[in-house]
């Protein structure tokens, strides 16, 4: 009978598992398919925006991270110090920041980054920084 109990409660962990990653106080979840952003902020919708990310022949990485660092004025190393303003850093180089390009926010533009009007940007830059890195998760997929 402790084998069946040991099931259900993985079953049900494994179940769980997509919920309780939105239990964090601020969420970035990014649709992929739809180029759009949902900030969740204290379990509700708080804003839904347009995003870019990889156009083809570049990867957005799929998955779930919490933020890790954040640059108000960053410029790229990579991408010849393109500017990326608003910058959170959830997976190695990659980071969700501003963009002058808002021309392309809506359908992929990007070299792998989440792109966002700067406007939106410096909003979730700062709602990031009100509850700590560890706070915010972002979570991509689609």
């Amino acid at each position: 009978m402790n084998r069946f109990y040991a099931a259900a409660l993985g079953a049900a962990m494994l179940c769980l598992t997509p919920l309780m990653s939105m239990a964090a106080p601020l969420v970035a979840k990014v649709d992929v398919s739809t180029q759009t952003m949902t900030v969740i902020y204290n379990g509700k919708v708080a804003y839904r925006w347009p995003v870019s990310t990889a156009r083809q022949g570049k990867h957005t990485p799929r998955g779930q991270w919490n933020a890790y660092w954040l640059s108000k004025y960053h410029k790229s190393s990579i991408y010849n110090n393109a500017p990326m303003p608003f910058a959170i850093f959830f997976n190695g180089d990659y980071a969700i920041h501003g963009t002058d390009q808002i021309s392309r926010l809506g359908r992929p533009a990007s070299a792998g980054c989440v792109r966002l009007h700067p406007e939106h940007a410096a909003v979730l830059f700062e709602l990031t920084r009100q509850v700590g890195k560890k706070n915010m998760k972002v979570v991509i997929d689609n």
